[in-house]
């Protein structure tokens, strides 16, 4: 009797521990993205020399082409509908290739589909089908 409370202990442990992990190695892969992001701040800010020799800011406007967008909003919904915005959003950046992990890109993508797809819903292409817990909007295709 005594095995089996020990085996169930140490089994609870061991899960415990694996969700800890797991946590851990989230936080430090988003550490080493915002490290990244510190380096390159400072690079930009210890570059001596005239503004025009700066590099430009890649804005997320710029990453799409012309209604980019919104083609690969629909195509999303069009293989899986409903999506809210966060799925959409995730949809949208394996779609381009992103690191979908750069929870700052995450959110500028995230910013400009809900744009896009508030635009496209003026329009009666997709529709709002309602909120998620959290505020997160649902989007379907318009039957």
């Amino acid at each position: 009797m005594a095995e089996i409370r020990t085996v169930t202990t140490l089994t609870s442990k061991r899960e415990e521990l694996e969700r800890a992990i797991a946590g851990y190695e989230k936080a430090l892969a988003q550490a080493q993205i915002d490290l990244s992001h510190v380096i390159a701040t400072i690079k930009m800010l210890e570059r001596e020399g005239a503004l025009d020799d700066a590099p430009r800011y890649a804005d997320v406007e710029r990453l799409f082409k012309r209604g980019e967008m919104i083609r690969l909003c629909r195509y999303a919904l069009s293989k899986e509908s409903p999506l809210d915005t966060k799925q959409l959003s995730a949809r949208v950046m394996e779609a381009k290739g992103f690191d979908s992990k750069d929870l700052v890109l995450l959110k500028a993508v995230t910013f400009r589909v809900v744009q896009a797809m508030r635009a496209q819903e003026r329009r009666n292409t997709v529709v709002g089908a309602g909120k998620r817990h959290g505020g997160v909007r649902i989007w379907a295709r318009a039957e």
